[in-house]
């Protein structure tokens, strides 16, 4: 017996059919389909995002919020790097900004030294912690002469120090060299003025300086010659700021 197909089936294949046409008419059997095949789809996809540039770099460890409050002209950052909010160890790297391919670090990491009791994000008096957050870099010192820097430099002898610290090391010559924080204090003066905005209750004298081989009271201590490398590479005209914190709360 002869088979008939029925008139709603064959409808319904030409509707089918009907979606694989291309332009020239032709339908998905006589391979002139206007899709390609979904193998090549893929491969072509594939190659397409492999071959997309990547974005500019950014500083390995500081999260959104961390690199919101860096400025769009900033080409130098600092980043301090604490082992977690109670400890004193750390480490600093210098960052600086290439037009085209984002931040590149400029020096290997360096041991570094912050405060006795480690970090905090509301800074107080006399607390034996420093302060974490993004500061400007703008004015510099020490007791010796400049090494180099472009920042401006007061040498003096108001810069010496003497006694012990915490762990019973001796402090003379810490402040040989000095890079004054911008936490609480007036931009564009020595590092000695003791203008406090936020008030003494605040804290304040908070500096980059040569390391004594413990935990500091609120500044950031670095080997000596680390610190001039320090001074040398930091330019005003590039904005320098140093991103300072526990490694937890720079990823925020």
């Amino acid at each position: 017996m002869k088979r008939t197909v029925p008139l709603l089936a064959l409808a319904a294949g030409l509707v089918l059919t009907g979606c694989q046409m291309g332009d020239s008419g032709s339908g998905a059997d006589g391979g002139k389909s206007g899709r390609a095949p979904a193998a090549a789809i893929d491969d072509a996809g594939s190659a397409k995002a492999s071959s997309t540039p990547p974005g500019p770099a950014e500083i390995p460890g500081l999260g959104p919020g961390t690199r919101a409050r860096i400025d769009a002209g900033t080409r130098q950052v600092f980043v301090v790097t604490g082992e977690s909010m109670d400890s004193n160890q750390s480490t600093g790297t210098l960052y600086e900004r290439d037009p085209g391919l984002g931040w590149k670090p400029v020096t290997e990491p360096w041991p570094a030294r912050n405060a006795h009791r480690g970090w905090t994000p509301h800074h107080r008096q006399g607390d034996l912690r420093s302060p974490i957050g993004v500061f400007g870099l703008t004015d510099a010192g020490g007791r010796l002469a400049d090494p180099g820097t472009s920042l401006p430099y007061d040498r003096g002898p108001a810069f010496r120090v003497g006694g012990t610290n915490f762990e019973g090391e001796p402090k003379r010559g810490a402040f040989d060299y000095v890079v004054a924080v911008n936490y609480n204090r007036k931009p564009g003066t020595t590092p000695l003025d003791w203008t406090r905005p936020l008030g003494t209750s605040r804290g304040g004298g908070i500096w980059i300086h040569v390391g004594h081989g413990g935990g500091t009271e609120g500044c950031v201590g670095l080997a000596r010659e680390r610190m001039k490398d320090l001074l040398r590479r930091l330019d005003p005209a590039d904005r320098p700021v140093v991103v300072m914190g526990p490694a937890e709360e720079l990823a925020r």
